[in-house]
């Protein structure tokens, strides 16, 4: 059996474990009698020495079915031992010590009675307990064994295959086992050919559709892809991944007619007919392979996930190819020797010229990733300091991981540790195939969102995406730990134990709570959306409450739901809330120091959402901040200033501190324009023409009508003032603008000054002045002296 095919299997087993453990069984009491027989053979196995692997795992499997029935067993009739208990702890407690009145003779047969069918019910619970705790244990001493085993094969040494003398051992090895597959064929030569002769027609048409299928399947994809772009089809990424696996199908399919062809000829053994068999196999995973590569290094620098250069995307593909070819000769050459006994030096003699070529090409590859640089790392200004992003490294440590794995696999094969450096290179090759898949099937996922929302290409940069990734990588871990090497077991033990769930206090909290959890909430939270989206649309635009009062009581039963959400989410997933009291003891204790603004404001952000004292477009001025406010949240307030910058205001501010709002209630407010004239102009006549220029504006109230006021004499000017009242206080400074331009050219019609600020200078002692110049000047009229 080839490593490939082992892997493939584990795979396969892992899959149908977790299938299995979905479906959900009834406990029922196990047979503990036949349980002793099964424990103590395994024991037995244990303790021998001579006890092979498959033996372990046998055992081991059939532990791993015992435990699961005592672990459901453990839960066996739990409702009625509680409900027992909780009949007991109504009685309450029976009087004991000297002198304490005894209980009346019902209570006492009561609580007997109840004691009596408790001790019944946890009778076989409790030999479920310590069944389940023997079985886990014994299953703990078998991987334990087991994984001594696999690291001796992993440390065993064999002569290295660089000695000449292994090398004729080996080539006797190879054509023994040729000669035995070839031997298997039929020994009856007219048979076989009447055989061929009455199959010939299905194996002509299954040959020539097989090659046409290999040599034309990759064409035909690109044809169609080239096609779709021509048409300009919608979501043109998603069809050209999903016409890219084409290269896939299409040539491991024409693989597959040819071993049907092959074996339709009735001319191989058993051997021979399994050799063909794998073959499809082992082709599709390569053509996998290099599909991976093309998308991750493909030609188009649109599509390719690590942009590197033209000619290094090409080199990747080539050594990509190169490895390809390299594994399937490898899996050929175990897939001959499978059921032989060969000469131990025989496979890793074969394997060496192989493994040479193959870690050739997975340093080159490495030797390019080390030196790949993520171009939006690069794109920052020469300011910025240079920016490494996640990408990058990661792509740069597999490159260094290659290189480091292409130099030591080789090392390790020379000096004879065959073992070790199998299960060194092409693990490390899987791994990087299967983060290559991750990244393929992410750009999928995205270019998927983007046609689902509308975004496009532009989704790719989302943040979903990332999720999408994180979620793949994760399904591929346990794919990546059987490339490794794990066992199945290793990794349903794993899951067994994480399914177990963690003891918090006296609550045991499971995978499947966190899940109810989450699917509860999430329709909570859905359904809290819905009835605010139509309060918001349908329901209270039909009422007379102002825009203010609807927003607060959206945002409330945002709140409400959100928090009953929670409350039904935790109570459904069968969560103790009394559990959590020391945490939230000491969580009042934090918010009692720590986070008291943050309570505070948002305290105060409900008192502003019940109370209202602002609401949203309110003209408020805070802290000597003025604008309009936008957005009350539960912490703190968006107010807009006249210049088009947001200010976040503490909610606690606007409740302790000063608040002037203009708009509170309606929008009416008083608009004063201050008026200087020259002294000696007639006041009763600046009054009347003060007075046309206000009740001409139209947004000025007639009622109360403006009134122009006189006063005060001022040290340059007459003083007065137009005070009206606006519909609209918010079209204050147009008003006062339109008035402002109205009486400048009243006046200057009706030839009124309107005098600016005048000063005289005097000097006390101007003689001075006159002494002090007069030297200067005499030194003017001097004469140059001559040269």
């Amino acid at each position: 059996m080839t490593q490939m095919l082992r892997f493939a299997l584990g795979l396969t087993a892992l899959l149908v474990w977790l299938t299995g453990a979905a479906v959900a069984q009834e406990p029922v009491l196990p047979d503990f009698d036949q349980w002793e027989t099964v424990a103590s053979s395994a024991e037995e196995a244990i303790d021998a020495p001579d006890t092979t692997e498959t033996m372990l795992e046998v055992q081991r499997a059939r532990l791993v079915d015992y435990r699961a029935e005592f672990d459901a067993a453990r839960n066996l009739n739990a409702a009625r031992i509680s409900a027992l208990r909780e009949q007991l702890a109504a009685l309450g407690t029976p009087p004991e010590g000297e002198g304490a009145e005894p209980e009346s003779p019902e209570v006492a047969a009561n609580r007997e009675e109840l004691n009596r069918q408790l001790n019944t019910l946890l009778t076989p619970v409790q030999r479920a307990e310590a069944a389940y705790l023997r079985a886990d244990a014994l299953i703990g001493q078998i991987d334990v064994a087991l994984r001594e085993r696999q690291t001796e094969q992993l440390m065993e040494v064999v002569p290295t295959p660089l000695n000449p003398v292994h090398w004729r051992t080996a080539i006797d090895d190879l054509a023994t086992a040729a000669g035995e597959i070839a031997a298997e064929a039929p020994d009856d030569a007219d048979t076989a050919r009447r055989s061929l002769r009455s199959s010939l027609p299905a194996v002509l048409a299954l040959t020539i559709l097989g090659l046409v299928l290999i040599f034309r399947g990759h064409h035909w994809s690109t044809a169609i892809v080239g096609r779709l772009q021509q048409f300009g089809a919608r979501g043109f990424g998603i069809w050209r991944f999903v016409v890219s696996l084409l290269r896939i199908i299409l040539p491991t399919v024409g693989l597959v007619l040819l071993a049907m062809a092959v074996l339709a000829t009735d001319w191989l053994g058993p051997r021979g007919s399994t050799l063909v068999q794998l073959i499809p196999v082992i082709g599709g995973a390569m053509l996998g392979v290099r599909w991976v590569a093309e998308r991750v290094f493909s030609r188009d620098e649109d599509e390719a996930l690590i942009l590197l250069p033209a000619a290094e995307r090409k080199a990747v593909r080539f050594y990509v190819s190169i490895i390809t070819v390299t594994v399937i000769i490898g899996a050929i050459i175990t897939a001959i020797f499978d059921g032989q006994q060969p000469a131990e030096t025989t496979e890793a003699v074969l394997r060496l010229p192989v493994m040479l070529l193959s870690a050739f090409a997975l340093f080159r590859i490495g030797k390019i990733l080390r030196g790949y640089s993520d171009p939006l790392a690069e794109d920052v200004s020469a300011a910025e300091e240079p920016r490494t992003s996640t990408l990058n490294r990661v792509v740069r440590g597999l490159g260094l991981g290659a290189m480091i794995v292409a130099v030591v696999a080789p090392l390790l094969l020379i000096s004879g540790y065959y073992n070790a450096a199998v299960s060194l290179l092409p693990p490390y090759v899987t791994t990087l195939v299967l983060l290559g898949l991750v990244m393929t099937l992410q750009r999928f996922l995205a270019d998927v969102y983007g046609a689902m929302t509308g975004q496009g290409v532009q989704a790719r940069d989302a943040l979903m995406p990332v999720f999408f990734g994180l979620i793949l990588l994760l399904l591929s871990l346990p794919v990546m730990a059987l490339a490794w090497g794990a066992r199945v077991t290793d990794l349903t033990e794993l899951w067994a134990l994480f399914s177990r769930g963690f003891a918090f206090g006296e609550t045991r909290i499971r995978p499947t709570d966190f899940l109810s959890f989450a699917v509860i909430f999430v329709i909570g939270y859905a359904v809290t959306r819905l009835i605010q989206g139509a309060l918001r649309s349908n329901v209270l635009p039909k009422t007379r409450m102002d825009i203010g009062g609807q927003n607060a009581i959206v945002s409330g039963i945002g709140y409400v739901g959100i928090f009953l959400a929670a409350l039904l989410a935790i109570t459904g997933a069968g969560i103790d809330l009394s559990a959590l009291a020391y945490v939230a003891g000491a969580l009042s204790v934090g918010i009692g120091f720590g986070l008291q603004n943050v309570v505070s404001n948002f305290v105060s952000g409900i008192i502003l959402l019940i109370e209202r004292p602002i609401s949203e477009g309110d003209w408020i001025e805070v802290g000597g901040q003025m604008g309009y406010v936008r957005d009350i949240s539960v912490r703190s307030t968006r107010i807009e200033t006249f210049d088009r910058t947001d200010v976040i205001v503490p909610n606690a501010d606007l409740i302790s501190g000063t608040v002037t709002n203009y708009t509170r209630g309606n929008t009416v407010g008083r608009l004063i324009v201050p008026v200087g004239v020259a002294y000696g102009t007639d006041t009763k006549r600046i009054e009347g023409i003060l007075q046309e220029i206000a009740e001409a504006q139209p947004i000025v109230l007639t009622n109360p009508p403006p009134a122009v006021l006189f006063l005060n004499f001022g040290a340059d000017a007459l003083e007065f003032e137009v005070r009206c009242y606006l519909r609209d206080v918010n079209w204050m400074m147009k008003v006062k603008n339109d008035i402002n331009h109205a009486i400048a050219a009243r006046f200057k019609e009706e030839g009124i000054e309107i005098p600016f600020a005048q000063r005289d200078l005097w000097l006390r002692n101007p003689e001075t002045l006159k002494a002090e110049a007069a030297p200067k000047i005499e030194d003017d009229a001097k004469p140059e002296p001559q040269a």
